[in-house]
């Protein structure tokens, strides 16, 4: 049965948002802030908690013995793009199921919930109103974490650049750091004299994990490729940065880093460290190194690519017709659209600043959120394979 949501409006609401970005609590292991904001409710025989990497600040309301109600909130007030995140632990004695109303503010019950067990990942069902505003969770006694997509933070990235690495003979680094000093690493593989740079991107907005899932597979595939072929690696560089926003993944945010901003409308303006950053990098490069190619994984509700509109040169239609062009069914659970989109000026995202400064096909590979796992994966793995014959056409005289 769902809960009242008029009659627990009151408990939930006070507090509830804060009216701008919280100021930070810095931790005292690792100088790092830790998120602001209540981080646990519980009853006599339930615990709800929001204490680990992920899990956002979440006003929570004890209704019952094995009654709850959460506040899905924003980390700043609106406008904001609705891609409402929510993760948070839980331990429940044994006595039937915990009830978890799920009520969101300024947004919807856009990701199915997760709820993983000793390890083991699973979907959660969830009674989701008419409106979309509410969503109604039943919780097996025991522990469990729950979130809105699979939880991949830093320290998942950190292993998955020192696996890259490892394959291709190189070390990540620390491009910058962010505002709450957490590192942005990266990685640079195969010859850093060539003059053909790929730039790969993700992680901007940190609920799109289906995104990030493409990308390591993606990544995993160009790695392998460079190490079991010295041409390829001598004829390309990549550049890697697969969590740009660290701040806002383990804080639980929505889309913005901790300066409030949406990372994917500060290209050009460069007001934010993280973006700053690699500004820096890339405006360190020798002269005669510069980018041919700029991917930037995200996530949506299909599986897209937004790609140059009637601003494509010549080299880029071609490169597209190369790479995607005719591929839009061809990958088993994994059907995409392309879209071709004319810059927006003054919107300030990556595909744009991009394409506008050295005058490349600039891409965002958009991965639907409920995307199929193993056909996401199996699909990026074949597109980065697809991608070294586009690039020679590309970068051929």
């Amino acid at each position: 049965m769902r809960l009242n949501s008029s009659s627990i409006a009151c408990a939930l609401m006070l507090g509830a948002c804060t009216a701008n970005v919280p100021p930070p609590l810095v931790s005292a292991q690792s100088g790092a802030s830790s998120p602001a904001g209540p981080n646990e409710c519980h009853s006599d025989s339930v615990s709800i908690a929001f204490d680990f990497e992920g899990a956002p600040p979440t006003r929570c309301a004890v209704l019952g013995e094995r009654k709850f109600a959460l506040l899905i909130t924003p980390e700043h007030t609106p406008p904001i793009n609705p891609s409402p995140w929510y993760a948070f632990r839980y331990e429940a004695a044994a006595g039937g199921d915990v009830t978890v109303e799920l009520q969101y503010l300024s947004g919807w019950h856009r990701y199915a919930p997760i709820l993983t067990q000793n390890g083991v990942s699973r979907p959660l069902a969830a009674e989701v109103s008419d409106d979309n505003e509410t969503a109604l969770l039943a919780l097996p006694a025991g522990e469990g974490v729950v979130s809105a997509q699979e939880l991949i933070g830093a320290e998942h990235y950190h292993k998955a650049l020192e696996r890259w690495a490892a394959a291709t003979g190189t070390a990540p680094f620390e491009l910058g750091r962010s505002h709450d000093g957490r590192p942005i690493e990266a990685l640079r593989f195969g010859n850093s004299a060539s003059p053909h740079l790929v730039v790969l991107l993700g992680r901007q907005h940190p609920p799109e994990v289906t995104g990030a899932i493409a990308m390591e597979a993606f990544v995993d595939r160009i790695a392998a490729m460079v190490a079991g072929d010295p041409a390829l690696a001598g004829r390309y560089q990549f550049m890697v940065v697969p969590l740009l926003n660290p701040d806002g993944v383990a804080r639980g945010h929505w889309r913005a880093n901790l300066g409030g901003r949406d990372l994917n409308r500060d290209w050009g303006e460069f007001s934010q460290p993280e973006t700053q950053a690699m500004k820096r990098w890339l405006d360190a490069l020798p002269e005669e190194v510069r980018p041919v190619l700029m991917l930037d994984f995200h996530s949506t509700s299909s599986n897209l690519f937004y790609v140059q509109g009637d601003e494509a040169d010549a080299r880029g239609i071609r490169f597209r017709s190369d790479w995607l062009d005719g591929k839009e069914f061809r990958f088993p659970n994994y059907p995409f659209t392309i879209n071709p989109s004319n810059a927006n000026p003054g919107r300030g995202t990556t595909k744009n600043w991009f394409n506008w400064t050295y005058g490349i096909p600039a891409y965002t590979y958009e991965v639907d959120d409920d995307a199929d796992r193993a056909g996401t994966r199996a699909a990026a793995d074949a597109l980065a394979q697809d991608l070294i014959p586009a690039l020679d056409r590309l970068v051929s005289p």
